[in-house]
């Protein structure tokens, strides 16, 4: 099977190639990402812990999920693939904003992304593709925030960076 390729962008999302998902990763060069937040009725998030064998961040917790987009996909239309193959369900999604983040870690890869943020709502139970995704739960923002502070060890990098840095975008009461 041919490995996925991340679409290469500079710094105002303009497409300047493709690359191997992990030579990107081990080079650490910009590529477009996004990142899903699902919400219902209560304002919780729809958090994924991710699969324990996953190639970096295994076991962590974050957003209801996220990927790369591929070749001639939008953002919606990435994100509304993503959110099926990994939770299991679809949704009408909303896309908030966007920004760079880099990210190194402990095996040598590095996450440097230009990751586009969209929000959704669903009141189900997900049905979660093991193979990508360990467990979920409904967590609310303030909650998430508290534990972040007492566990970051527990979250994710970019799920960090996003919570601190976009909370007023992810908060569907703003």
């Amino acid at each position: 099977m041919k490995e996925e390729q991340v679409i290469l962008v500079d710094e105002k999302d303009n497409q300047i190639g493709l690359m191997a998902k992990m030579e990107a990763h081990e080079k650490a060069l910009l590529h477009r990402a996004f990142s899903v937040f699902i919400f219902n009725k209560n304002n919780e998030l729809m958090l994924q812990q991710r699969a324990l064998h996953k190639y970096h961040s295994p076991g962590l917790w974050t957003n209801t999920c996220c990927s790369h987009q591929r070749e001639g996909e939008t953002n919606l239309q990435a994100g509304k693939r993503r959110l099926e193959e990994e939770m299991g369900f679809v949704t009408s999604l909303t896309e908030k904003t966007s920004f760079i983040y880099k990210a190194p870690f402990d095996n040598g890869l590095t996450e440097h992304e230009l990751d586009h943020i969209m929000v959704g709502y669903y009141e189900s139970e997900p049905n979660i593709n093991l193979d990508e995704v360990e467990d979920w739960k409904w967590m609310a923002l303030d909650d998430i925030r508290k534990d972040m502070i007492v566990n970051p060890k527990l979250y994710t990098a970019w799920f960090k960076i996003i919570f601190e840095k976009f909370y007023d975008y992810i908060n569907v009461n703003n």
